[in-house]
């Protein structure tokens, strides 16, 4: 297994977040989503919204490098759901290059999230996945410590196709 770094994301990371991004939603929702749909993802507008998150920092944004070679990034910030406590984070996206799946670098991710999240306060956070990804829901749920919320479920259109999402939740610590 490699040893993974994780640092604060720069602007010039930003093509690569985006990269990692559109590679991701196509190998992990290539059975979930219309192909039509995820094909209009492009690394061009990724890369506008990230870059655009970094310069902000809305939402924080980490990454994970293996080497000198980007592998992974994370976005979070207070949560974004209605009438939630300040004291609530949110992990917005955590996604790893399918090449390096299951090797840790999603739970790096999730300790620099998670530190990040005590500095600015919040005592709980909350993600929210599909409930066919049974990818993320086990990472969520067996990697990071997360626990479903199963009143919260909520019906999304991705194009042609409604998913369900789920929000997991727990604390901080």
């Amino acid at each position: 297994m490699s040893s993974y770094s994780v640092r604060p994301a720069t602007s010039r990371d930003a093509k690569a977040i985006a990269e990692i991004h559109v590679a991701t939603w196509q190998a992990a929702y290539k059975d979930l989503m219309p192909e039509d749909y995820l094909s209009q993802m492009t690394v061009e507008k990724r890369q506008a919204y990230w870059r655009e998150a970094i310069e902000y920092s809305e939402p924080q944004v980490l990454v994970a490098t293996d080497g000198d070679q980007l592998v992974g990034f994370v976005g979070f910030d207070r949560s974004r759901d209605p009438k939630t406590r300040s004291t609530v984070g949110e992990i917005w996206a955590i996604y790893v290059t399918p090449a390096h799946w299951n090797q840790g670098v999603g739970v790096a991710l999730w300790d620099g999230a998670r530190d990040g999240l005590k500095e600015e306060g919040c005592t709980q956070v909350t993600m929210w996945v599909l409930l066919g990804n049974a990818r993320a829901l086990e990472f969520a749920e067996h990697a990071a410590g997360f626990k479903r919320e199963m009143p919260s479920l909520k019906t999304v259109d991705f194009g042609s196709v409604k998913l369900e999402e789920i929000r997991l939740k727990r604390p901080i610590d």
